[in-house]
């Protein structure tokens, strides 16, 4: 059994603060603008949308506003056939649900709808005057929630992928350094497998690094702030697009080694300098990581660092050439060569 009452991470603080004043202002303009039952509809459609981007704000507001309007409707009728009481309630419960399933909605829309009903039912007289004040007020609380959540921009989300960008280079960078490692070192029985797995499990950085990309590209959206951190996070996809083509291609090349390894290949001249390909691969890879996304920071700075220093040249300049490959083990040297190659293309400046 695998749950937890704790996050991961918790929520920012002034996601905390955002909740909280939304909250309380649909409750108090709410009250003041619409009399009768306390505002209920209100405060939870402003508490539900302020979310951690402008974009999820707006996408929930609309889902809550939809849930409450078709819960609403739902109660309504079933209020004015059968009054109140528990199978009242029951019966709104379910036909919310039913109808739910029957147009495809989202879980948390699905979810909202039978809320909606039974809160309806439980709180109020079904009459249509009462449900068209709990429609308004679950829209002023929603409209509230967004201004709330827009006034106080929420940070865009850089500094993570920034962050896994960095890290899913440094594995790739590192699996390449031990492959060229391998290539001319005797490996047991045991090494073989974990330098298999190793390089395999490098494909799960690069879908937790799509992950973090695409976070930061919902927060740039409907953001006013968005226009100056887009570049960064087209750098971000472009890189881990080149890094995914190479994590592919070292796999593969890890992979027939391991396949085809017998303990005569570390002393292939050929190997040794496909070894050395790689290890410069590793370093031009840890070269090209700098600057990624440091068009823009998070608190809108430039990066001055490493300023007034000569960059530093690749190291992986022109595509290994072999010209006669060892009977023994031209089949691997041919499959490593063509990856390779494929690595190489990847790395090399883009237009």
């Amino acid at each position: 059994m695998n749950w937890s009452l704790r996050a991961p991470r918790r929520s920012p603080l002034l996601q905390v603060a955002k909740s909280a004043a939304a909250t309380l202002c649909a409750w108090l303009v709410a009250g003041w603008l619409i009399p009768g039952p306390p505002p209920v509809f209100a405060a939870i459609a402003a508490l539900l949308t302020v979310q951690p981007s402008i974009n999820q704000s707006f996408g929930r507001g609309i889902e809550r506003t939809v849930g409450v309007v078709a819960g609403v409707v739902v109660a309504s009728a079933i209020g004015l056939l059968l009054g109140g009481g528990f199978w009242a309630i029951a019966l709104a419960i379910a036909c919310a649900l039913l109808l739910s399933w029957a147009l495809r909605a989202t879980p948390g829309t699905a979810n909202q709808v039978a809320i909606s009903a039974m809160l309806v039912l439980a709180l109020g007289t079904a009459t249509p005057g009462y449900a068209a004040d709990r429609i308004l007020e679950t829209l002023l609380g929603a409209a509230i929630g967004l201004l709330v959540n827009i006034a106080f921009v929420p940070p865009l989300a850089l500094g993570p992928a920034r962050a896994r960008v960095a890290a899913l280079t440094a594995d790739a960078a590192d699996a390449l350094d031990r492959l060229g490692d391998a290539l001319v070192r005797p490996q047991d029985g045991d090494a073989l497998p974990l330098l298999l797995a190793q390089a395999r499990a490098v494909r799960g950085s690069v879908s937790s690094a799509e992950q973090v990309i695409a976070d930061a590209r919902d927060s740039l959206a409907l953001n006013p702030r968005a226009r100056r951190a887009r570049a960064d996070v087209d750098a971000f996809e472009e890189h881990v697009a080149r890094l995914s083509a190479i994590v592919t291609q070292v796999a593969g090349m890890t992979r027939a080694f391991v396949d085809d390894y017998d303990a005569t290949i570390s002393a292939d001249a050929e190997v040794v300098a496909i070894a050395e390909q790689l290890h410069r691969a590793a370093h031009d890879l840890r070269l090209s990581d700098a600057g990624i996304g440091d068009g823009v920071h998070v608190d809108g700075a430039a990066d001055d660092a490493g300023a007034g220093r000569a960059p530093e040249p690749p190291a992986l300049t022109r595509p290994l050439e072999v010209h006669a490959a060892p009977p023994r083990h031209w089949v691997l040297i041919g499959s490593l060569m063509v990856d390779l190659r494929r690595i190489h293309d990847a790395l090399a400046p883009q237009d």
